[in-house]
């Protein structure tokens, strides 16, 4: 990674040096957490720590559930929750769409945002929901109201589903207060990769089954990833860091002609999609790949191709703007003098565009 520029931390971040210390550690420890001997008790309260210290790190007073990552948090909510109905908003994760083939979709507004009216006409249907509801669109980097959503699906008499594998822990105390399960992911922490957590407000409002974490969930705890995950959370985000570096970089980007997705929204500090007319997202992405600088393109963000973006799709855009825009994500790595060479490289392809032209 020393010599390549990392611009992709929405999609995974490197692993923490703490976190690669904590599953050593765990490794070490060897035994199965739910083993009744010495070897076994010890093991088991490691991984009751690392749950404290997750549910901490949010700002969590319910229950916290290990997973495989936020993919199957968001599985386990959407398709085992106490409900008759799921609904989501339609440019949620491709893992929210591919949970259940019965997910009804909530139209969004150009800017984003799931639409208010729409999601109480889908909410005035019979029966219990879940609604599922992103803090920040991976792509676009548009933060939900989660608080003003929550009140919404509350009065209906409602479940809300936070999808916040993208937000750093203790960015934003609404979800903790308001949702009744928020899906996590390890990996987008600076933990590793298949490990992450479901909060639940409420157990009662899961069909439990398995024989593990408070018997929501088959098989045996990955104890090592599970302590990397928690040492990860314990290594703080510089959130106003990220915040200055995405304005940064949206001010050069609009500079040379490029289109800021989104750029009045209220959006995650770390993520910036740009449209650049006229050059396909693809040509991009090859070109910075080339020059040793990582970002994604399209719908790479939420699914790891490159087929054409629903969410931009869902707000509106056409499908040729679509497919011109790409993302820059950072995290704690990143600096100023990396967004400057990923903008010079990209000031060369605006050039060639004009050769082009």
């Amino acid at each position: 990674m020393s010599a390549r520029i990392y611009l992709d931390h929405a999609a995974t971040t490197p692993l923490l040096p703490a976190a690669r210390e904590a599953m050593a550690e765990g490794f070490a420890r060897w035994a199965n957490p739910s083993s009744p001997h010495a070897e076994g008790r010890a093991a088991k309260a490691a991984l009751e720590a690392a749950r404290g210290q997750v549910a901490a790190a949010y700002g969590w007073a319910g229950e916290v559930l290990f997973t495989s990552g936020a993919s199957e948090s968001l599985s386990i909510a959407l398709t085992r929750s106490t409900v008759e109905r799921r609904l989501a908003g339609a440019v949620e994760h491709d893992a929210v769409l591919r949970a259940a083939y019965d997910i009804a979709l909530i139209k969004v507004g150009a800017d984003g945002l799931v639409d208010g009216d729409a999601l109480d006409a889908a909410m005035a249907g019979e029966g219990r929901a879940v609604v599922a509801i992103q803090w920040a669109n991976s792509e676009t980097g548009v933060r939900q109201p989660i608080a003003a959503l929550a009140e919404r699906v509350h009065a209906a008499g409602h479940l809300l589903l936070v999808d916040a594998a993208q937000m750093p822990a203790g960015a934003d105390r609404d979800v903790a207060r308001h949702a009744d399960f928020v899906a996590l992911s390890a990996h987008k922490r600076g933990g590793p990769i298949g490990v992450g957590a479901l909060l639940v407000r409420d157990l009662a409002t899961l069909d439990p089954t398995g024989g593990q974490e408070r018997g929501y969930r088959p098989g045996t705890e990955n104890m090592p990833a599970i302590l990397g995950y928690a040492a990860a959370l314990a290594e703080p985000e510089d959130v106003a860091r990220y915040a200055e570096l995405r304005r940064y970089l949206d001010d050069a980007m609009t500079s040379l002609g490029a289109e800021p997705v989104l750029s009045g929204a209220l959006r995650h500090p770390a993520i910036g999609s740009y449209r650049l007319p006229g050059v396909a997202a693809t040509t991009q992405l090859i070109r910075l790949d080339m020059a040793g600088i990582a970002v994604s393109a399209g719908s790479a963000c939420a699914s790891g191709s490159m087929k054409p973006s629903h969410v931009l799709t869902a707000m509106g855009w056409d499908q040729q703007a679509a497919q011109e825009v790409v993302r820059v994500s950072f995290g704690r790595s990143t600096t100023q003098g990396d967004l400057d060479t990923f903008i010079a490289v990209w000031r060369d392809i605006v050039a060639g565009r004009s050769r082009a032209a």
